[in-house]
């Protein structure tokens, strides 16, 4: 009896539309789900503006609200970054989310990708609002370029931000991640000169802020407006920003690996 032969049709080619539409649905629904999770979306909006319309609005001093409008934004990617991913994926782990996601055909580069970039919206959302409260009730001065300059190193710092959030997922438990973040974070921004001028900070404090990675994005977004600390150019901030996230992605890779291995 002769039997017929099935010939498998080769498997289509995957281009850059399909991995683009994968991305973009990816990047809509982690947004929606960081937007309706009240905890994160009000916390993480919520903490910059409140402070803001407390410091940088009741001072009469204009500069000091021009000062804290660029730090702040950089306080609230830096929240955005760490909770989202850090906090976020430690908690999907513990669900068993994570490992659903890995065995799905979705690229990986995806499901991180649509993490850092749904954090990059919210961090866009705080600095609009804060540019509204400074221009309105702070006195700010600003002209469209200075905006759009403050938008994009904030947007820049979604990336060394997001690899420490990253590293920081694989290393703390789930359900203590939003405290350790916060013992994290908060210390590390005050250190850094994001909650108020760097100057007016212990001396000891102020010589070891270089060694933060919030101190050199800080500087890079207080530029715009003229308040970086003078004697280091730019392109030193921009060094050890690249220098952090090359650290953080390997820390995390390495982390990464040897749980895959266990498993």
């Amino acid at each position: 009896m002769a039997t017929a032969a099935v010939i498998a049709a080769p498997a289509p080619k995957l281009g850059f539309a399909y991995y683009a539409n994968v991305l973009g649905k990816e990047t809509r629904y982690e947004f929606l789900r960081m937007l309706r999770l009240r905890v994160f979306s009000l916390s993480v909006v919520g903490f910059p503006v409140m402070f803001y319309m407390l410091f940088g609005t009741i001072n009469s001093h204009t500069e000091y609200a021009r000062y804290l409008l660029a730090s702040y934004s950089c306080f609230g990617m830096v929240g955005a970054s760490l909770f989202g991913l850090g906090a976020g994926i430690a908690m999907e782990r513990m669900q068993g989310w994570l490992e659903l996601k890995q065995a799905s055909p979705m690229p990986r580069f995806a499901y991180l990708a649509a993490k850092t970039i749904s954090c990059a919206a919210f961090a866009m959302v705080i600095v609009c609002l804060l540019t509204v409260i400074g221009l309105t009730l702070g006195g700010v001065h600003m002209t469209a370029v200075e905006f759009l300059k403050l938008a994009g190193i904030t947007l820049a710092g979604a990336i060394p931000f997001a690899s420490m959030g990253l590293l920081l997922s694989f290393l703390m438990p789930p359900t203590a991640g939003p405290g350790i973040i916060n013992l994290i974070y908060l210390p590390m921004s005050f250190a850094s000169g994001l909650w108020m001028p760097i100057n007016i900070l212990p001396r000891w404090m102020q010589h070891a802020a270089p060694a933060l990675p919030t101190y050199h994005y800080g500087q890079l977004a207080l530029n715009i407006f003229g308040y970086a600390q003078p004697g280091t150019s730019m392109s030193t901030h921009w060094e050890a920003l690249v220098g952090f996230t090359c650290l953080m992605l390997g820390a995390a890779w390495l982390l990464f690996t040897r749980s895959e291995a266990k498993a």
